[in-house]
């Protein structure tokens, strides 16, 4: 229950931000077309209102002028001629005609005619067009009236004409344009929100199908994630801009301000000289070795970053060398160690099996003495290989080859005075294994072949390793007392691929060749068939 509780508190966490964004964009639009509307309608209706003034004062002034032509005419002609303009005039309520004795010629409304005007009478003194338009309050209510002077033929004043709009139907009109507004207004909001949405899943398909607080949280998760890890990691986009880079990428390089680190990385290090490269050809490198300014030795794995077949990125792993180095000699000295408990194992049941037979015989004093022989002997090799070497995964190689030796009936013989310090050489011990492997083991090769064949050999099987070193040198050598290498094998012996011993071998002494040279040192070998072979390799550091 508590699992489903928070699994449904993270969905909802999740959905804010969608929610939020949805939120935002209806507020958007519907507060800027609620803006744009009343903006709009006030400006339609003020000027609904100016051109209503004006169409209210153009037609006084025409009725006024038909009127001129028409003030002679008998009163029953000019009240049905008015009565058919004002018919055909919607925006005008009343057309009024007061005399200059202030006596209504003519008014809509026919019970007025002939009746005392008692209403505001227009100043012409001061409107000297001879019209104009003002508000004011008459029989009918509030209204808007538009004034025109009337003049006879010699220009005397002799009275005035009103056109007049009742304010409710001004009212009506605005009420409309408002009405129609408020309409666009919501249908413009329906079709903006219908749009959002259709803008919303394009967006969606857009992020593959993610919402974008999903994009959130996984960015948070890879940053934690990315910021975890033990390696360095730097990203760039294609103008090698750096776009991410890790602390411990920081720390390897020993540059934690921002200037510092665009400086160190796009300026010395990684994005020119090496991520640049990546970003034109698009193939990934592995395995370069670099040495900071602090003298940090690393690995750095540099891979494109791939958009629909462009590359549009690149990303340097770097690894700490020294910490990789520290690692494989650890695994290296425990797997030496297995193999010379394994070795170890299968010598002691022979042994056993020997002390078992001369017990069932009776010689137990033969037995005691065995046993006691064995003791010494094993102690005198460890003893001996754990004083003449001082590195852990170096000796556990050793001892593990001795263990083989003697399971190969091979008598190993550590050479007098041999002696291997670390403080002498810096040698990754994990080369030291490799180099000192392979010999060793082609030596056993050589020894297990001695009675391949027509000939036997009688002589002893004996392998003689040596290690020596002294500041800045090192000699190690390796020699058998087997069957030899002919001279037209001798000058294959470094090439890849070739091997006596059958197909899919001949890797070891190629890439053992490969190694020293690596590490600036030489590798050379006597040898003369039917006495046996010793390889010499040379190091300064």
């Amino acid at each position: 229950m508590k699992a489903e509780i928070r699994k449904s508190k993270q969905h909802n966490g999740l959905n804010d931000i969608r929610h939020e964004i949805q939120r935002v964009q209806l507020i958007l639009i519907i507060v800027t077309t609620i803006l744009l509307s009343v903006g709009g309608a006030f400006v339609n209706v003020n000027a609904n209102d100016k051109a209503f003034d004006q169409n209210l004062q153009d037609t006084a002034e025409l009725i006024t002028r038909i009127y001129g032509f028409m003030k002679n005419a008998p009163s029953q002609e000019l009240q049905n001629g008015m009565d058919s303009i004002g018919a055909e005039l919607e925006e005008v309520d009343v057309i009024s005609i007061v005399g200059v004795n202030n006596i209504r010629i003519y008014h809509t409304n026919h019970a007025l005619i002939g009746t005392e005007y008692d209403g505001t009478h227009p100043d012409f003194s001061t409107h000297k067009k001879g019209y104009y338009t003002e508000s004011d309050i008459g029989p009918s209510g509030p209204q808007r009236r538009s004034y025109s002077a009337i003049y006879d033929e010699k220009g005397r004043y002799i009275g005035f004409l009103m056109t007049v709009a009742l304010k409710t139907s001004i009212k009506s009109v605005t009420n409309k344009i408002i009405l129609l507004f408020f309409v666009v207004t919501i249908a413009a909001i329906l079709i903006e929100i219908s749009i959002c949405r259709v803008f919303s899943r394009k967006l969606k398909k857009r992020l593959l199908g993610y919402e974008p607080d999903a994009f959130s949280s996984m960015f948070k998760i890879r940053d934690n994630i990315l910021e975890s890890i033990s390696d360095g990691i730097i990203a760039v986009d294609s103008e090698e801009d750096i776009q991410f880079i890790n602390k411990t990428a920081r720390n390897i390089l020993g540059c934690n301000a921002e200037d510092e680190k665009l400086n160190l990385i796009k300026e010395k290090v990684f994005t020119s000289k090496f991520l640049g490269g990546i970003l034109k050809d698009g193939k990934p490198v592995f395995g370069l070795q670099e040495e900071t300014e602090e003298g940090t030795a690393l690995l750095m794995d540099c891979v494109p970053v791939m958009e629909n077949g462009v590359v549009c990125g690149a990303v340097a792993i770097l690894h700490d060398r020294t910490e990789y180095t520290k690692l494989m000699e650890e695994l290296s000295g425990t797997k030496y160690l297995v193999d010379s408990m394994r070795a170890n194992n299968h010598d002691f049941t022979n042994k056993l099996h020997v002390i078992l037979g001369l017990i069932h015989l009776g010689e137990y004093e033969k037995a005691v003495s065995y046993i006691e022989n064995i003791s010494i002997i094993q102690r005198q090799t460890l003893s001996a290989v754990m004083a003449a070497v001082d590195n852990a995964s170096f000796a556990a190689l050793l001892i593990g080859k001795i263990a083989r030796s003697s399971e190969c009936n091979v008598k190993f013989i550590l050479r007098e005075g041999s002696r291997f310090k670390n403080a002498d050489i810096s040698v990754p011990s994990e080369a030291l294994v490799t180099i000192c492997g392979n010999l060793i083991d082609n030596a056993l090769d050589s020894m297990n072949m001695m009675n391949a064949g027509d000939v036997t050999f009688d002589r002893p099987r004996e392998l003689v390793f040596g290690v020596f070193t002294k500041p800045g040198e090192l000699l190690i050598t390796v020699q058998d007392s087997g069957c030899g290498i002919p001279e037209e094998i001798g000058e294959r012996i470094f090439e890849n691929g070739f091997s006596t011993k059958g197909t899919g071998r001949g890797v070891g002494m190629y890439h053992t060749k490969q190694l020293v040279e690596s590490l600036g040192g030489k590798i050379s070998f006597e040898s003369q068939v039917g006495a046996g072979t010793v390889f010499m390799v040379e190091l300064k550091g």
